[in-house]
């Protein structure tokens, strides 16, 4: 992923990592997932038995895709890697950059999911789809989702939610801010309530994520080589929302 500015901690995926299984459990991503490996078979022009998961992060969406794929998930944090590791030991894992990563073989399908988020700049998010793109076997496909568009940026949108595991209660509020919209970036603000045995202790941590037009999503993995569909996917859940899903087919020939 983008090398981090100074201003994008990322906190999260390094000393914060230990909260990811508890803010967004593994049980929450299953029906979506589920969702996500119905429309690979549908799309691929080739049997599916492979999946090579850009972004993996802690492996929550690994967890139900192994089900349906041998998976192996890439990630730039080795925090988050170890997490995904543990849950998934059936799942391979190795550490990389989506931009750059050359593993020498190739899968039947590619999936991007939230991390792509973290694709600051065009060229980034271009360099993200010829990764994929390389990865394919003839026929196989590419899955990503633009959660985060030109086009339905909702600015200063604030997000709550409290959650408890093993001894710890956490609320956990995100603000996303645009403080300059002539620009490929916007800023997500976390803030942690964390409460163990009556002790309260408050983290925060900022991450930086891209921000596009949806037709240069399009472009980006046209110019990759794909031919591409765009499908709705819909959040369940109070604050349900509908991402554009895009499902990149890498032609035979």
């Amino acid at each position: 992923m983008q090398e981090c500015p100074s201003n994008n901690q990322q906190r999260l995926y390094d000393d914060l990592a230990w909260l990811w299984p508890i803010i967004s459990p593994p049980e929450d991503y299953v029906k979506e997932t589920k969702w996500f490996c119905k429309v690979i078979r549908q799309h691929s022009r080739r049997r599916v038995r492979t999946l090579l998961n850009l972004g993996c992060g802690g492996g929550h969406h690994d967890h139900t895709l192994k089900g349906c794929f041998e998976v192996t998930g890439v990630d730039t944090s080795e925090a988050m890697l170890q997490l995904a590791r543990r849950l998934n030991p059936e799942c391979n894992y190795c550490r990389g950059d989506m931009r750059t990563l050359r593993l020498g073989m190739t899968f039947e399908a590619v999936t991007v999911f939230d991390s792509v988020n973290y694709m600051l700049a065009v060229e980034d998010l271009q360099a993200t789809f010829v990764t994929a793109f390389t990865h394919l076997a003839p026929g196989g496909v590419l899955l990503t989702l633009a959660e985060q568009t030109r086009e339905r940026f909702r600015q200063n949108r604030t997000y709550c939610s409290t959650h408890a595991a093993g001894g710890a209660e956490i609320t956990f509020v995100q603000n996303y801010y645009d403080p300059d919209s002539t620009d490929t970036t916007y800023e997500g603000i976390f803030v942690f309530l964390i409460r163990r045995q009556g002790r309260l202790e408050i983290e925060t941590d900022r991450h930086l994520g891209g921000i596009f037009g949806l037709e240069t999503w399009l472009d980006a993995l046209k110019i990759a080589g794909f031919e591409v569909m765009r499908m709705d996917f819909s959040t369940s859940g109070p604050e349900s929302e509908t991402y554009p899903m895009l499902v990149g087919i890498k032609p035979l020939q």
